[in-house]
């Protein structure tokens, strides 16, 4: 299918305990949900508490699409287990492969991560994002990992990657929506001049 029949995939990846966040940092969350509806876009969490679970209330409160990847292997054990939610998600794909395997799962699964505050799951989730060269918007305001992430990235010396750092939601969102574009055109062409490659082999 073109790409232009498909809806962006924007991950939001945020603290699950909220206490060390800002205090803007709900209102926040919920601000960023509603901006990838109202751009277009789809939103997707890790079907859990804190800055994704706002992110998903806005995003539904929006008339958007909301989808969850759990830790968990079935929705018995999302919600015994590991005491997650299961409202304010269209869709929650039950992984069976933990944090750490969810985590991987969900950032491939997106074309860009938004960062809300965090901590080390979030730090891992943005790692796995830098490592992939997606498109990474940090929420500026939000307390938490955002609060180092541009020194952390400048003294690991693996260059600035394509990370966009903004205070307001909507000019967040809109600034990572044109990089994503950017990079799909990109894949385009290469995918087209690798189509005529093989076309001129051939004949």
């Amino acid at each position: 299918m073109p790409h232009h029949y498909q809806k962006y995939k924007i991950c939001v990846s945020g603290a699950a305990e909220t206490d060390f966040c800002t205090p803007e940092a709900i209102a926040l969350a919920k601000e960023i949900g509603r901006e990838i509806v109202r751009q277009g876009a789809v939103l997707v969490t890790g079907a859990t508490n804190g800055m994704p679970y706002w992110a998903a209330i806005g995003a539904k409160e929006e008339g958007g699409l909301s989808i969850g990847l759990s830790p968990a292997a079935s929705e018995e054990a999302h919600v015994k287990s590991y005491h997650l939610p299961i409202d304010y998600f269209d869709i929650i794909i039950y992984t069976g492969f933990d944090y750490s395997g969810r985590n991987l799962l969900l950032t491939r699964a997106a074309d860009a991560v938004i960062i809300i505050c965090g901590r080390m799951g979030t730090l891992n989730e943005f790692t796995i994002a830098f490592e992939d060269k997606k498109a990474i918007g940090v929420m500026v305001g939000s307390g938490g990992l955002t609060e180092i992430i541009k020194d952390l990235v400048a003294k690991t010396h693996r260059g600035s990657g394509d990370i966009i750092y903004d205070s307001n939601p909507k000019r967040l969102i809109e600034k990572v929506i044109k990089k994503v574009e950017e990079q799909k055109k990109e894949l385009n062409k290469r995918t087209q001049k690798h189509k005529k490659k093989i076309t001129k082999e051939e004949s």
